[in-house]
C-alpha cells in the first residue's frame, strides 16, 4: 500500500530527474581532466606540439574542461577567455550600375555570320567602267560586294562600296585587301569570294555552290594551276584565282611574285598547307576561258553553259552581254524544270483516286479556292478594252488607266500568244476585238481572267473568218521569296523639314509640343527644321510686321529648355508655293546623304515613325511616301455627341486613310539631286513644270528608284479646313480639292446628315 502511494506521488517528478541525470551523465563523458601539474613550456617527453594551458590570475591551476569544438590556443596576454572586439561599420559605396549593353540584331547576339562575302579587285583605270559593270551585275544576286583599289579616286561610282588602299602595285593590293577582310568581316561570314573585275560571275551559281558547302573543314576551292616553286622547281602545289588566306605577313616578306593570284595561292599552300581544288565532294567549280572576240550566243561549249565565272572580259559590253545570255539560259532551264514537272504530275494522276480531276488547271498551280460560305464567294470584275466595271472607290464605272490598262492589254496578247502557239502552222489568228473580259483575285492562286475574243482566223490558202473563242488564263502567285535589299539602319539622323505659310502659324504650337514629347524628351536623332514662305507684300514688311515673329519665339523658348536642341529656320519669298522650289533650296544646304523628312505642320511626328521612316527610305533605292490617317470634321464623326480627345481609336467612324494627299515623303538629298537633275531638260523648256508637279510626282516620272506608298498608323492629322492654291498645277489643286472633300466625312456620315436636313425641312 505504502509502495503504490510512493509510486504515485514519484511519477509525476520520475521523468524529470531522469532528464536531469542524464543531462549530468552525457556533460561529464563531453570534458576530460588534467591530473598531472603543467607549466606554461610545458612540452611532452617525445618533443612533441606545445601545449598551451591558460593560468588564472591568482596562480591555482585548475581542472580545464576544453570542449573539442573550440581549438586551444595561447591566451596568457589576455586577461580573460574571451574579450569582445567592436567592429566599426563602414558604408559601402555602390558603383553605378553598368549599361547592360544588347545588341541590334538576334543575329549579332546569338553569333550567327552572313554565308558569303564577295571581294573585287580593281583599279584607277577600270573603276568607273569594269568595275561599274560588275556591280550592275552581280550586286542585285549578293548581299555584300565590296571592291577594292589601289589609288584614292576623287569621285566614287554612286552605289558602290570602295576600298582604297593607296598602292596600285597589284601583289599589294591583293595583300591590303586580304588583311582588310581578316580585319573587319572575318567574324561576319563563312566563306570569302575574291575576284578580278575582268571576269563574268553568275552570282546566283556561285551562292548556289557556297549553301552547299560544309564548314566543319578549311577549303580553297577555285581555278587550280601550277606555279613555280623558290628554288626553281615546279611544285607540287597548286594556287587559284582568288580566294582567302592568313599569315599574311610572313607571305609579303617571304613570297616573290608579280601576279596576285598566285602570290596568295602560294601562300596559302605554304603556310595554311591547303591546295586549291576545283571540285568537293561532288562540286565542282566550273570556269570558262573567253577569247579575245568571242561571241557568247556562239559558244556551244557545255563547260560555258554550266560556268560560273568567264575570264577574261575586255569591255563593260561583252560583261552585259554575258549577263543577258546567262540569264537567258537560266529562264530557259527554269522553263524546262517547269514543263517536266507538269508532264510528271499528269502521268502521276492517270493513277490517283479521282483520275485526271486530281490535277488542276494550270497544272502545279494551287487549286482555285473554294468558299464555305456565301460571304467567302470571289468577286468577279466585268471589263471591256476601254472601262471596268464596279470600281475601287464603289463607282459602278470607271475608265481603264495605269497598270490595269496594261495589264488587260497584256493579258490579251498572252492569250493571242497562245493560240497561235496552238494552232500554227495550220491557222493565224489576230485580235478584232475584246466582246467580254472577267477577271478575280484569288489569294490562293493568283489572278484569274476568261476572255470572250472576236478573233479573224486566216489559213495557208488566204481563206479568213471571223470566230468567237473563250480562253481561261491564270496570272499565279510566284514563290514568297526574300529580295536582298541594301543595309538600312535606324540610327541615321533625319532632317524634319516643315514649310509654313501665313495660315499655318495658329498650329504650330500644338505641334512643337507634341515634337517636344515625341523627339526632344527622348533625345531622338533628328533636326527639326522650318521653312517660313513669304510672298512679295510680307517679305518687305518683314522687318517692321514680320508674320513668323511668335513663331521664332517658340522656337527660341524651346532652345531654353532643351539646351542640346537646335531648331533652324529658312526664309523664303515667293508667290506659288510649290514643294518643288521649296526643295530645291534645301537641298543645296544639306550634305548628299541627309536623309530628309517632308512634314506638314498639321502632323503629329513621333519615334516610331521616323524608325519606320528611317527603315523605309533607301538610299539610291527606293523614296518613302506615307498615307496618314486623316480625322474627319468632328461635327460630322460626332454629330450631336462630345468629340472624343486627340488620342481617339483609328476606327472607320473617325476618319480615313488619306491616299489622296502626298505632303509627307522620306528620301534622300543624292536620289533628289539626281532625279531633279534629270527633270532640268524639260523645266528649261516649260518652267511650269516647278510649279504643276509635286515631289511625288518628280520621283515616279524622273527616276527608276522604287516609290514605296503605304498606310502609316503612327501619322495622323487633326482636321483642319485645307486650302488649295489653284496656281499650283491641275492635278495637284484636283487631288487637294478632292483630299478635302473627303476629309469631312464618310458617305454614310454625310448621306444622314443630308437625311436629317431633308426631313427637319420637310416637316
Amino acid at each position: 500500500m505504502r509502495f503504490s502511494t510512493c509510486v504515485s506521488v514519484l511519477r509525476p517528478v520520475g521523468p524529470v530527474v531522469i532528464g536531469i541525470s542524464l543531462g549530468f551523465t552525457l556533460s561529464l563523458l563531453s570534458v576530460h581532466w588534467v591530473d598531472e601539474s603543467c607549466h606554461l613550456d610545458a612540452k611532452d617527453d617525445g618533443g612533441g606540439d606545445d601545449i598551451d594551458v591558460s593560468v588564472p590570475q591568482d596562480g591555482t591551476l585548475k581542472g580545464a574542461r576544453k570542449p573539442s569544438s573550440i581549438s586551444t590556443r595561447n591566451d596568457a596576454d589576455s586577461p580573460e577567455d574571451f574579450e569582445p572586439r567592436i567592429v566599426p561599420y563602414k558604408q559601402v559605396q555602390q558603383s553605378p550600375p553598368k549599361k547592360l549593353f544588347r545588341a541590334k540584331y538576334i543575329s549579332t547576339e546569338l553569333g550567327m555570320r552572313e554565308r558569303l562575302f564577295v571581294g573585287v579587285l580593281t583599279s584607277k583605270g577600270t573603276i568607273n567602267t569594269m568595275a561599274v559593270a560588275v556591280n550592275h551585275t552581280i550586286s542585285h544576286h549578293l548581299d555584300n560586294v565590296v571592291f577594292f583599289t589601289g589609288e584614292h579616286q576623287r569621285k566614287v561610282p554612286h552605289g558602290m562600296a570602295v576600298v582604297t588602299h593607296g598602292d596600285e602595285r597589284p601583289v599589294w593590293n591583293m595583300y591590303q585587301t586580304a588583311r582588310h577582310v581578316a580585319e573587319h568581316f572575318l567574324d561576319q561570314y563563312d566563306w570569302f569570294y575574291l575576284v578580278q573585275d575582268d571576269a563574268y560571275t553568275q552570282a546566283d551559281r556561285v551562292v548556289a555552290l557556297v549553301e552547299h558547302l560544309s564548314m566543319e573543314r578549311q577549303l580553297y576551292m577555285g581555278v587550280p594551276q601550277e606555279f613555280i616553286g623558290v628554288s626553281g622547281e615546279v611544285a607540287e602545289g597548286r594556287y587559284c584565282a582568288g580566294g582567302f588566306g592568313p599569315f599574311l605577313e610572313e607571305c609579303r616578306n617571304d613570297i616573290l611574285s608579280s601576279r596576285p593570284d598566285e602570290w596568295l595561292g602560294r601562300c596559302i599552300v605554304d603556310y595554311a598547307g591547303t591546295n586549291c581544288v576545283g571540285e568537293h565532294e561532288g562540286l565542282k567549280y566550273y570556269h570558262y576561258k573567253l577569247d579575245k572576240d568571242s561571241d557568247p550566243y556562239k559558244e556551244d561549249d557545255e563547260q560555258f553553259r554550266n560556268a560560273l565565272t568567264v575570264h577574261p572580259v575586255s569591255e563593260p559590253e561583252q560583261m552585259y552581254r554575258l549577263h543577258k545570255h546567262f540569264t537567258q539560259l537560266e529562264l530557259q532551264r527554269t522553263y524546262n524544270e517547269i514543263a517536266k514537272l507538269q508532264a510528271e504530275i499528269k502521268n502521276v494522276s492517270v493513277v490517283a483516286f479521282d483520275g485526271n480531276r486530281t490535277s488542276q488547271w494550270p497544272v502545279g498551280i494551287t487549286p482555285p479556292f473554294e468558299p464555305k460560305t456565301r460571304f467567302e464567294v470571289l468577286r468577279w470584275e466585268y471589263f471591256t478594252e476601254e472601262h471596268v466595271y464596279l470600281c475601287a472607290d464603289g463607282s459602278p464605272k470607271c475608265e481603264l488607266r495605269g497598270v490595269d490598262r496594261l495589264d488587260v492589254a497584256d493579258v490579251i496578247g498572252a492569250a493571242l500568244e497562245q493560240l497561235n502557239d496552238k494552232y500554227r502552222p495550220v491557222l493565224r489568228l489576230t485580235k478584232q476585238q475584246l466582246i467580254n473580259g472577267y477577271r478575280r483575285f484569288d489569294p490562293t492562286r493568283g489572278m484569274e481572267y476568261t476572255l470572250d475574243l472576236q478573233l479573224e482566223a486566216l489559213s495557208p490558202q488566204g481563206h479568213s473568218r471571223s470566230i468567237a473563242k473563250r480562253v481561261h488564263l491564270v496570272r499565279p502567285l510566284s514563290r514568297i521569296e526574300i529580295i536582298p535589299m541594301p543595309y538600312v539602319t535606324e540610327a541615321t539622323r533625319v532632317h524634319v523639314i516643315v514649310p509654313l505659310a501665313l495660315q499655318d502659324r495658329s498650329h504650330v504650337d500644338r505641334f512643337l509640343e507634341a515634337f517636344a514629347d515625341g523627339a526632344f524628351e527622348s533625345s531622338e536623332n533628328a533636326v527639326l527644321t522650318f521653312l517660313f514662305i513669304y510672298d512679295p507684300l510680307e517679305a518687305q514688311q518683314v522687318r517692321q510686321n514680320d508674320i513668323f515673329a511668335g513663331v521664332k519665339a517658340q522656337i527660341a523658348g524651346y532652345e531654353r529648355k532643351y539646351p542640346a536642341v537646335k531648331i533652324p529656320w529658312i526664309s523664303v519669298k515667293t508667290e506659288t508655293p510649290a514643294q518643288i522650289k521649296f526643295m530645291d533650296i534645301i537641298s543645296k544646304k544639306h550634305p548628299v546623304d541627309t536623309l530628309f523628312f517632308l512634314a506638314d505642320v498639321n502632323t503629329n511626328v513621333n519615334s516610331e515613325f521616323l524608325n519606320r521612316c528611317r527603315m523605309n527610305a533607301i538610299n539610291n533605292w527606293q523614296v518613302f511616301f506615307p498615307v496618314h490617317f486623316q480625322d474627319f470634321h468632328p461635327a460630322v464623326a460626332y454629330h450631336d455627341q462630345p468629340a472624343p480627345p486627340d488620342a481617339a481609336d483609328m476606327v472607320k467612324e473617325a476618319g480615313h486613310f488619306d491616299r489622296g494627299t502626298f505632303d509627307e515623303a522620306c528620301f534622300y538629298n543624292a536620289d533628289y539631286m539626281a532625279t531633279r537633275a534629270r527633270m532640268a531638260p524639260d523645266v528649261q523648256e516649260n518652267e511650269e513644270l516647278l510649279e504643276s508637279l509635286d515631289v511625288y510626282d518628280v520621283f515616279v516620272r524622273y527616276s527608276s528608284m522604287h516609290v514605296f506608298r503605304a498606310v502609316e498608323p503612327a501619322l495622323r492629322q487633326r482636321h483642319r479646313p485645307q486650302p488649295c492654291n489653284p496656281r499650283l498645277g491641275e492635278d495637284v489643286y484636283h487631288r487637294c480639292v478632292q483630299s478635302s472633300l473627303e476629309g469631312l466625312g464618310s458617305r454614310l456620315q454625310l448621306a444622314m446628315l443630308l437625311f436629317e436636313q431633308e426631313h427637319g425641312n420637310s416637316t
